[in-house]
């Protein structure tokens, strides 16, 4: 097996890898301490923001497929250092961004409990949600531009910018959290409320941090106001051939991980609860995983864009041998970490053994998440080719882990463990694909333009 064995790779990898996985941490932490504080005020609260949660994860997972499809395009530019096409990219993904956060606002402030009854029949949930979601349904579309203009600092190499707005929010988030969760400092002891109203700030501040930063220190990406209004045609062709499937890819993994939620929900308030649980703590230990994935396709993309092809195959196998071994130091932390984190949640006896025993089947799975992720949406998404992983969820998802996971929960009532080992089998599996379609290269798609119009 050939290996890079250029050390300014390595150190570039790790650079960014560190960058957007303290950025990643910052961000779960803020849902895992919002996970804690919300779980000691009820069990019905955690549960309705969990439920209200899968909202904006749909939502993050289709605002990640606009900023993960401009970055593309803007990571093979960057490899030609031409900022304009940057930026023209950059204009098309904000207004994409802002407009599906007004579609998301609407429905979240006009069809709340519609939307949580598909998840579970518990009134108890049910009602807790509807009030976090209408108050932080506010935030989406300050999450979604955040998000983008993130996502195009992070195509050029600046990473700081993302992980020092996340702080801003971080620190925001649990200061008001403490306030106004419990009632703190004479404020009202509003419970899930508080928890969406300090969100909700501390999304502003996020987005106001990454904006200030773009126009005011930076400017390599201060989209200008025509550019917002007069879109080139050219580049909007290629965000629609580049980033539409990245959207979609997003969008199905959202719906299908509502479906997942909607199985539990069905399955007790108690599996709602450990499933909240289990995915907070996994998200923020698994950030280094998911973080060298970005990295990776933004070294990748530029590789290619540069034409500078000749190296791309020991990026390549150096790549997947580090997914690797991330993958399994992240399962043995989320292993040890369990019994630690579970020590500060006031739930029922039953949700706490389901947390316990979705974290031990989480901890076997990362490791398949952590290569083929990564390989899937890094490699092959950050090489031109954006619409093999979405074909591929497709496939795993609603052929595959759905349909037995809906068997295994209604027609054979497996126990909550059983089914929540269905749901994550697609994990493992997908590494066969994985393996087959990186070391193919049938990825590398150049996707820059001489010119645009």
């Amino acid at each position: 097996m050939i290996l890079c064995k250029d050390k300014k790779f390595y150190q570039t990898a790790a650079r960014l890898a560190g960058f957007i996985a303290l950025q990643n941490v910052i961000v779960c932490f803020v849902g895992l301490v919002d996970n804690i504080m919300i779980g000691a005020y009820s069990q019905d609260a955690l549960s309705g923001v969990a439920l209200a949660n899968q909202v904006q994860f749909l939502l993050q997972m289709i605002m990640n497929g606009v900023g993960e499809g401009m970055a593309v395009i803007a990571a093979q530019y960057w490899g030609t250092r031409r900022t304009q096409p940057i930026r023209r990219v950059l204009a098309i993904a904000l207004d994409a961004a802002v407009l599906l956060g007004l579609i998301f606002l609407a429905v979240a402030q006009f069809f709340p409990a519609q939307v949580l009854g598909l998840l579970t029949t518990d009134a108890g949930a049910i009602g807790e949600g509807v009030t976090y979601m209408r108050i932080v349904s506010f935030s989406y579309v300050f999450f979604g531009a955040g998000m983008v203009l993130n996502s195009a600092q992070r195509s050029i190499e600046n990473v700081r910018v993302g992980m020092v707005a996340s702080l801003f929010g971080l620190v925001v988030n649990i200061a008001l959290n403490w306030m106004l969760i419990f009632g703190h400092l004479g404020l009202p002891r509003m419970g899930a409320a508080g928890a969406a109203l300090a969100t909700l700030i501390a999304r502003i501040v996020e987005f106001g941090v990454s904006a200030v930063y773009t126009y005011r220190i930076d400017k390599k990406l201060a989209v200008a106001l025509r550019d917002f209004v007069k879109i080139s045609r050219d580049m909007l062709k290629d965000f629609v051939r580049i980033a539409v499937p990245v959207m979609l890819s997003g969008a199905n993994w959202g719906i299908a991980q509502g479906i997942q939620t909607s199985i539990l929900g069905h399955m007790g308030s108690s599996a709602i609860a450990a499933n909240s649980i289990a995915n907070s703590l996994f998200q923020v230990v698994s950030v280094l995983a998911f973080g060298l994935g970005n990295a990776s396709s933004v070294m990748i993309g530029k590789a290619v864009g540069s034409d500078d092809l000749d190296r791309l195959k020991g990026y390549v196998n150096s790549l997947q041998l580090m997914f690797l071994g991330v993958g399994a130091a992240t399962g043995l932390v989320l292993f040890s970490l369990k019994d630690v984190v579970l020590g500060f949640y006031a739930v029922t006896p039953e949700a706490m053994q389901l947390a316990r025993s979705f974290m031990n089947v989480l901890s076997i799975t990362v490791v398949g998440s952590a290569y083929q992720v990564s390989c899937l949406t890094g490699i092959v998404r950050g090489g031109g080719n954006t619409k093999f992983v979405f074909y591929n969820d497709l496939v795993f998802q609603w052929i595959i882990v759905l349909p037995l996971s809906m068997l295994a929960a209604f027609v054979w009532k497996l126990s909550p463990v059983a089914v929540f080992f269905c749901l994550k089998s697609d994990q493992l599996s997908k590494c066969i694909v994985a393996v087959w379609q990186v070391n193919s290269y049938r990825w590398v798609k150049k996707v820059t333009r001489d010119s645009e119009k």
